[in-house]
């Protein structure tokens, strides 16, 4: 059984105004562990798509459902959200920050270490008792990707959460956020802008249609980008190809 379907999902914004349809049709599937990306012209409601995954709203037609479950609505499961911000209380520790989840959830003491483990696993020294303001972007970064794992989630749904990072710290988190998925055996989903962010980290890339949006093809990353780093797939020569094919595509669309 698939982990993620998605299901006959059909969304429309109302307003006094007018009624504006932001997403038509849409059916796909993900596995469990699967890394997928959401790419397409603006506007074409890749961030409504993953808003209604991720049960913040209801589409106005059709399912979404993890595990045979269904996801709006569903207080039981775990879903992990991360965004161009790394939206971290300034005026909370960074422990504080990353155990925020697990406290709401009268879960935090359980594990009592888990703010030391997980900023280890994401490659940053002991912060704990820091505050944001003393962290550059790329380790904020680092701290809301642990604070998103603290809870253990299902999923993890990423909005563009690199591009708000200089180059360096963006390929240096692209490697990190893919090795720890893998590590955690996690399911994620990124939406972005970026055809080569896409191909460097995903299994699957869902291209959408301009708006209402619609599924409008899937592109397979081959194995051997996918055995491979982020940072080494964008130096594979199939890397390029597939990059020209998918260019060629959303160009066609706009």
């Amino acid at each position: 059984m698939d982990f993620l379907t998605v299901s006959n999902v059909h969304h429309t914004y109302f307003s006094k105004e007018a009624a504006t349809e932001a997403l038509q049709d849409i059916n796909l599937s993900i596995r469990k562990g699967e890394f997928v990306s959401f790419i397409g012209p603006s506007g074409c409601g890749k961030t409504t798509l993953l808003s209604i995954i991720a049960g913040l709203f209801e589409p106005t037609l059709g399912t979404v459902k993890i595990e045979g479950q269904d996801v709006f609505g569903n207080e039981e499961l775990s879903i992990g959200y991360m965004l161009q911000q790394d939206y971290l209380f300034p005026w909370k520790t960074i422990e504080e920050n990353i155990t925020l989840g697990l406290k709401l959830v009268k879960k935090e003491k359980e594990n009592p270490s888990i703010a030391s483990k997980l900023l280890k696993d994401v490659g940053l020294p002991p912060v704990e008792k820091k505050y944001p303001r003393e962290l550059s972007g790329g380790m904020r970064q680092r701290v809301a990707l642990a604070r998103t794992l603290a809870v253990d989630p299902k999923i993890l749904l990423l909005d563009e959460p690199f591009s708000a990072l200089d180059y360096q710290s963006k390929l240096k988190l692209e490697d990190l956020v893919s090795e720890m998925l893998k590590e955690y055996n996690k399911t994620a989903i990124l939406v972005t802008h970026d055809i080569g962010e896409a191909i460097a980290m995903s299994d699957r890339i869902f291209l959408f249609s301009p708006r209402p949006g619609r599924l409008y093809r899937t592109f397979e990353v081959p194995d051997e980008l996918r055995v491979l780093t982020p940072f080494e797939a964008r130096g594979h020569s199939i890397y390029s190809s597939l990059f020209q094919l998918i260019w060629k595509e959303l160009e066609s669309l706009e």
